[in-house]
């Protein structure tokens, strides 16, 4: 079992130093079109309309690489991926990028030669019972059987989770979300676990939200981001200071309103003014001309307006900033300045 974990782990790997080499930013370029990995569907994160245009929080990255890079934050093609086939669609170069509420970590950063460029949510994993089950706290669920998305750190922290509470359970394995919800509002388990805010996306999509409750244990840490292949740095640094862009211009209070006049003519801010090109050569550090910010950030907004458009309190998943907010909030959120 060992020695076949470890040869895929080394395919991963040859995968992905194949794929770099070829250059990703030339390729998207030559392309006219960035293809970005994303879930096969999660309300708020990332879903097709009715017409089938992808919208949500996480969509909205792979939106503003777009603009950044094309011109055009329409010019990207959605391939949905389950927890077990993303990494194999980014290591073999079926996609540019991932913008899959992934988790950061050790084995998939090093082991499987991905390079994470940020943190785009920080969140933790959670449990959701049925109301009528009358449970209040995660370590009441002994003997439980569990709703469980294979191939994620979710699999892995529910078997930690029980152990460290001397506590057994039942997994009941699911490939996608959809299956998810399907199976635990048909009774097949008594819980569906995974990522607190995947599960507020979750229970949103319920015909009475109101008879489901989110227990209030966070049972592990999950920094969520987007991710490419290792050895592609020129890529890797286009997609990192796009979702920066995101977030500083929050910060310094760019908005999709007021940054046609900010990107007109420089202002009192000199960071503002280099990250929207009106000083310096920041976009030609990059390869890319000197508007790339302001076209990132007019795709969707700042990151605080695609945070409330998609998932925030005034929406039906109803999410707080709490870690997500800017540092100068009280949250985790800080862009490395653009100098």
């Amino acid at each position: 079992m060992k020695r076949s974990v470890f040869i895929g782990a080394l395919s991963l790997a040859g995968l992905a130093a194949g794929a770099a080499a070829a250059g990703t930013l030339d390729d998207v370029k030559a392309r006219g079109k960035l293809n970005c990995g994303v879930t096969t569907g999660l309300v708020g994160f990332a879903a097709p309309d009715a017409n089938g245009v992808w919208g949500g929080f996480d969509v909205a990255v792979c939106r503003a690489v777009a603009a950044a890079v094309l011109g055009d934050a329409t010019a990207v093609e959605f391939v949905p991926t389950t927890g077990k086939t993303r990494f194999t669609a980014l290591a073999s170069g079926e996609i540019d990028m991932l913008a899959r509420n992934t988790t950061w970590t050790f084995s998939r950063d090093v082991d499987l030669k991905f390079e994470f460029i940020g943190v785009n949510y920080y969140d933790g994993q959670g449990f959701m019972v049925p109301a009528s089950l009358g449970v209040t706290s995660a370590k009441e669920l002994d003997g439980a059987t569990v709703c469980i998305q294979t191939g994620t750190t979710t699999e892995l922290n529910l078997a930690d989770f029980f152990r460290k509470n001397n506590m057994s359970y039942e997994p009941v394995p699911i490939e996608t979300n959809a299956e998810g919800q399907q199976q635990y509002l048909a009774g097949a388990c008594d819980t569906y676990t995974t990522d607190r805010s995947g599960l507020a996306s979750t229970r949103a999509a319920f015909e009475n939200p109101k008879d489901h409750v989110i227990l209030p244990e966070t049972v592990s840490k999950e920094p969520l981001g987007p991710l490419v292949r290792h050895g592609d740095n020129e890529w890797g640094d286009v997609v990192r200071w796009t979702l920066n862009a995101l977030i500083a211009a929050e910060e310094y209070g760019v908005t999709s309103a007021n940054i046609a006049d900010m990107a007109a003519a420089a202002g009192d801010n000199p960071e503002v003014n280099r990250m929207l090109g009106t000083e310096g050569n920041l976009g030609e550090m990059l390869g890319l001309d000197g508007q790339w910010a302001v076209r990132a950030i007019s795709a969707g907004g700042n990151y605080g307006e695609i945070f409330e458009k998609n998932i925030g309190e005034n929406t039906p998943i109803g999410l707080a900033r709490g870690l997500n907010a800017q540092y100068t909030d009280g949250g985790l959120l800080y862009s490395p300045p653009f100098r």
